[in-house]
């Protein structure tokens, strides 16, 4: 069974309420905010496997797709000295999955709990939240009680909820 028909079966056995979308692969964010179905009401989520320097703690960090993403801040916020990008082998390691594929659903994949799930406290909106199902061909989206409610628990990775600023426009600061 792929990945993405092992995430719906695990919804279906949940009981949660969703919305799931076949597509093109959406390789970018902006792929997945031209979708036909990316609505005002709907939180499209930027995903992004980060680790230490020594590869050895993971973070699966979930943001806007707008906001631009710093490792000072959230390497500050973790209390982590250094975080970069997780190396593409680490994503196929721990979850199985591809490049452009990742989600919080990828952490049903993680069995040794080796990922540390890190969410901006911004995604926690009104209306729904979108996900690829740990497959970018497709679209999942959730009304926000429900992912926050019934998913999010089923996953079994604790959140930590991050306060990350909005980066100041004076251009200081590493970038990713």
């Amino acid at each position: 069974m792929s990945s993405k028909e092992s995430v719906r079966a695990r919804l279906d056995a949940l009981g949660a309420p969703y919305e799931w979308y076949e597509h093109e692969a959406a390789r970018t964010m902006a792929d997945c905010l031209a979708l036909p179905y990316a609505a005002p009401d709907v939180t499209f989520c930027k995903n992004i496997l980060l680790c230490n320097r020594q590869k050895t703690d993971y973070y699966l960090y979930v943001t806007l797709p707008d906001k631009p993403f710093r490792t000072a801040d959230v390497s500050k916020l973790l209390g982590v000295s250094r975080l970069s990008f997780a190396p593409e082998e680490a994503l196929e390691q721990l979850c199985r999955l591809r490049s452009g594929s990742l989600s919080p659903l990828a952490l049903w994949f993680d069995s040794g709990r080796v990922i540390t799930l890190t969410l901006d406290r911004a995604i926690h909106r009104e209306g729904r939240i979108a996900f690829h199902p740990c497959d970018n061909t497709a679209t999942v989206i959730f009304r926000q009680e429900d992912f926050f409610g019934l998913v999010l628990p089923a996953l079994e990775h604790e959140p930590r909820w991050l306060d990350v600023p909005w980066p100041q426009a004076d251009g200081g600061g590493d970038h990713a």
